[in-house]
């Protein structure tokens, strides 16, 4: 993942009477001294990140975090009060109204928690809205919107209007109807936050199966870390306005940057999420005759490391002996006794 899709830096996004004059007085830089002083607020403070083309980057934080915010200045919904932001090398910051309806209509995909779909509109008619908007011919956007509708599994439903569907069920028409456009890059704004937990995890899996067919880059807003985890390539945590930390799952367990952190990831699903390569030693003394892959995750090979007398060698992915891994070492990730 080498080429950058989007790329933000030094973004803020202020709150208050004059917020540009706020920026002004102290230098671009307030403090959070200065915040209270003055009754501004800083929603997004000093937020740099890239946007991988293929990659889904999760930002997650408790509510007023100020990761909504970013998304929404990433797609110039709000504007930042101050910093830059690129796509493809391309200054977001510098598109007038009618550039910026384009990129919309052809480029960014966006779904939200709240679904969004027309109410007096079917199935079909809702996901080939917004190929109406780009002007698209009658026919063309209906079979367009009929494969999507057919891509997340609403096939046959394509007459129900959005009364008539469960809440899952809408979700759907409301990812169906931001792929109809064909976007390079995909928002998606606590998507599945307000649906019950079975249907959550089964549209967690079918995200999961749109991604490896269609490979989309994908910016993710959410505030549930088992989710993220699941999802992600990448995961930013937000606090109080600020990018605390990103990196991947398994180095946000291993190493939070600090308690903030490290309270999000410490009933994450370790097992899940940290590889055998992590915490792995060197290989030494006797080891089993059993081996096990250096990319493999805890969960898959704590059974076999357990009922083993020795050590496991672990191998990596030419079969080459890198280290070995024991009881002990599984059994700090399980059960939380790493120190």
């Amino acid at each position: 993942m080498s080429d950058i899709k989007i790329s933000c830096r030094n973004m803020w996004k202020v709150f208050g009477a004059n917020p540009h004059a706020f920026m002004n007085r102290h230098n671009g830089a307030p403090t959070d001294e200065d915040f209270k002083a003055e009754g501004y607020i800083g929603a997004v403070r000093d937020v740099s990140f890239d946007v991988h083309e293929g990659e889904i980057l999760m930002i997650m934080g408790l509510s007023g975090s100020g990761k909504s915010t970013v998304i929404r200045c990433l797609t110039r919904l709000n504007d930042p009060t101050s910093g830059t932001m690129t796509y493809e090398g391309r200054d977001l910051l510098a598109a007038n109204e009618e550039e910026l309806i384009d990129l919309r209509r052809h480029n960014m995909g966006m779904v939200f928690q709240n679904f969004g779909l027309l109410p007096h509109r079917n199935v079909l008619e809702n996901v080939a809205f917004p190929l109406e908007m780009q002007g698209m011919e009658n026919s063309k956007r209906i079979a367009r919107a009929k494969e999507m509708v057919d891509l997340v599994g609403l096939g046959g439903r394509e007459t129900y209007f959005p009364g008539e569907l469960s809440g899952g069920q809408q979700q759907r028409v409301g990812i169906a109807r931001s792929l109809a456009v064909e976007p390079d890059i995909w928002f998606l704004d606590e998507p599945f936050s307000a649906l019950d937990p079975l249907i959550r995890a089964e549209m967690q899996d079918e995200f999961i199966r749109l991604q490896k067919l269609l490979n989309k880059t994908i910016v993710f807003i959410t505030h549930d870390f088992e989710e993220a985890t699941k999802l992600a390539d990448r995961i930013g945590i937000m606090k109080d306005g600020k990018m605390v930390q990103m990196d991947t799952a398994e180095q946000l367990v291993l190493n939070p940057a600090d308690d903030y952190v490290a309270k999000f990831a410490k009933n994450a699903p370790h097992e899940r999420i940290i590889s055998v390569g992590a915490v792995m030693k060197p290989a030494k003394g006797k080891l089993a005759t059993s081996t096990v892959p250096k990319s493999a995750k805890i969960g898959d090979v704590a059974a076999q490391v357990l009922d083993s007398d020795l050590p496991c060698a672990v191998v990596d992915d030419a079969g080459k002996k890198v280290g070995m891994i024991s009881r002990k070492m599984i059994s700090e990730v399980l059960f939380g006794e790493r120190a």
